[in-house]
């Protein structure tokens, strides 16, 4: 498993590095280089612990983003994810570096996007802590027992992974140096919430206790906003 863990986050990596490089045309990018560096360490830290502590739920988060159990319109929306992360990175490597479409962000703003990417991967990794079934595809997992989770993090919104994901919306485009990539966000916010919306609803279905969780839980990403 840990080699598994390994030769994927490279591999993950390697296909990122050549995305902004790539579209960057240099090597010379110190804030591209730091992005690769501290996304990389950071998910071999929470995967090394998830080897240690949870490797059921680690098999869930190296398994492939299109799965048969899982959800047809999941499918779709997480090839969907994987093309415009792509182009996502692409349009700020371009912004950022080849064409300077952007004005220079200050270095405060970049190092507080490392800081939000930083926290993102912190607080998912006590999302893992609360949550066994944290899988990255909306499925029932009936072989591992899947039950409600309402602790931890999950007592206070209902999809604390995807109110992480917003750190790393924000924080991406900011260490990067991309006011484009940052007017992108709310594209980005808007897609997981529409799959928040209908991952909530196979839940429901197919989940005893999340309808009763969700009353008792009213907000999806952030308490008294939504």
């Amino acid at each position: 498993m840990i080699t598994r863990l390994i030769l994927q986050t490279v591999a993950w990596l390697i296909c990122m590095g050549a995305l902004l490089f790539g579209a960057a045309g240099t090597l010379a990018w110190p804030a591209g280089w730091w992005y690769l560096i501290e996304t990389g360490a950071l998910s071999l830290w929470v995967g090394f612990w998830l080897a240690r502590h949870d490797p059921g739920l680690l098999a869930e988060r190296l398994a492939p983003i299109v799965q048969a159990q899982q959800s047809r319109w999941d499918r779709f929306f997480m090839i969907g994810v994987a093309l415009m992360w792509t182009a996502w990175l692409v349009l700020m490597a371009f912004d950022a570096m080849r064409y300077h479409w952007s004005a220079p962000l200050p270095v405060w703003l970049v190092s507080l996007g490392s800081l939000c990417i930083f926290l993102c991967i912190f607080m998912c990794r006590f999302v893992f802590q609360a949550n066994s079934f944290a899988a990255p595809v909306v499925k029932i997992q009936t072989s591992r027992g899947h039950k409600v989770i309402d602790t931890g993090p999950y007592a206070y919104v209902r999809h604390p992974m995807y109110s992480a994901a917003l750190l790393l919306f924000i924080g991406t485009p900011l260490l990067l140096g991309s006011w484009w990539g940052l007017a992108c966000v709310p594209l980005l916010v808007i897609g997981i919430g529409w799959r928040a919306v209908r991952e909530e609803r196979v839940l429901a279905q197919q989940l005893d206790g999340y309808t009763a969780y969700t009353s008792r839980v009213r907000y999806r990403f952030v308490p008294f906003i939504w």
